[in-house]
């Protein structure tokens, strides 16, 4: 494994800290975080950039990519704006889409994508009483026999549910029953009747809107079905390592803003008559944050690299996940620490992302997920035998 940057990706990234510098000041992101989004016109740009493009499919538009750079990208722009930027989710869904729509689905989507930027369906899988578990998802699609499905059912935090034009719905078919496995995905407009939503309120990440979304007999055509029936829940987990190691390379990025202003702010503060990293404490707590920013970056790209070559990430994907959205959040409030009492206000960017780290934890899976997911496949490494 070499991670030396390569020519190309130094470009790309290099392009991403001018379009940064251009395009996201410090004072665009505090709007952003206050009206729940961002400017549609930003969207657009870092989608005509060419960013929004990377690892879809060239017959829609896509630049073919690797798992590498584009984890280098999503850790710089994390990086360079101290901000939980939402082009990462963009393209994933887009992806998702590029996977399991039918024709007519996928030019709907990247025609819709292609003229905001933005991603063209919010996903509402999860429930309030079935978050991780998956088995316990209540909503339901009865297949009424005549060409058309009705959707019910209650879904929670519903990411960019305000601002996506479709929502990709996942229910059980025809019965809520536990031990149904059956489920599928359909493509709905939200403004189609039966559906209602309400805002929900985070205390971080508040870039992205968040919402609760209600299907009151939604009766949708079998047409819009996402992929095979009774299988939405295997489609959805085939993109899920790839998308644990976006969530880390997040964390990576926020992680490495927190360090650089933390460091920064050591080297001009002054106390006691010297600056503040000479305090030997301040240098302990600088050199762990620098320890795991390091340990973060060597693990994200490893697995990364794993994907790229066609290994299995099951277990290192789980171990990248829960290491990174653990980590940051320690280097992030060890920052905070530095800065003192300013830290803890809102004039302070130190606060902002110590506040989004944290919702890092549950993203794409809660840390105890990713304990049950790599537990199992530590067992299977190293006593295969006995199993």
């Amino acid at each position: 494994m070499d991670f030396t940057i390569t020519d190309e990706q130094q470009l790309m990234l290099d392009s991403l800290r001018e379009f940064c510098e251009r395009e996201v000041t410090e004072e665009k992101i505090q709007k952003w975080y206050e009206d729940r989004r961002v400017d549609p016109e930003v969207c657009k740009a870092y989608l005509d950039a060419g960013f929004g493009w990377m690892f879809l499919p060239e017959e829609y538009g896509g630049i073919p990519g690797d798992a590498v750079t584009l984890a280098l990208v999503v850790s710089e722009l994390m990086r360079c704006t101290g901000a939980t930027m939402p082009f990462m989710s963009y393209g994933l869904a887009m992806f998702d889409l590029a996977e399991f729509g039918s024709e007519e689905q996928v030019k709907e989507g990247m025609e819709a994508y292609s003229k905001t930027g933005e991603q063209c369906f919010s996903l509402a899988l999860s429930e309030p009483c079935a978050g991780s578990d998956n088995m316990s998802m209540i909503s339901t699609c009865t297949w009424n026999g005549d060409g058309t499905v009705t959707l019910n059912g209650t879904k929670t935090m519903v990411s960019h549910a305000e601002t996506a034009p479709f929502i990709m719905f996942i229910g059980k078919d025809d019965n809520p029953d536990h031990d149904n496995k059956s489920m599928s995905m359909f493509l709905v407009p939200k403004d189609m009747p039966g559906i209602t939503m309400a805002p929900l309120h985070k205390i971080g990440q508040t870039i992205t809107n968040f919402d609760e979304v209600y299907f009151d007999n939604v009766v949708v055509p079998e047409s819009m079905l996402l992929g095979k029936k009774g299988e939405g829940f295997k489609q959805l987990m085939k993109n899920f390592e790839l998308e644990r190691i976006m969530l880390a390379s997040h964390s990576l990025g926020l992680a490495e803003a927190a360090l650089e202003d933390a460091a920064r702010y050591a080297a001009q503060r002054e106390t006691f008559g010297v600056p503040l990293y000479k305090h030997q404490i301040i240098q302990e707590m600088l050199t762990d944050m620098e320890i795991k920013v390091q340990t973060m970056r060597d693990l994200l790209l490893r697995t990364a690299w794993e994907f790229d070559q066609g290994m299995s990430v099951r277990l290192d994907s789980a171990l990248c996940k829960r290491y990174l959205s653990r980590t940051c959040t320690e280097v992030a409030s060890m920052a905070m620490q530095i800065f003192g009492g300013i830290g803890y206000t809102t004039e302070c960017r130190i606060g902002r992302i110590w506040q989004d780290c944290r919702g890092d934890s549950f993203a794409g899976g809660t840390e105890e997920i990713m304990v049950h997911i790599a537990g199992r496949q530590v067992v299977k490494k190293y006593a295969s035998d006995l199993l």
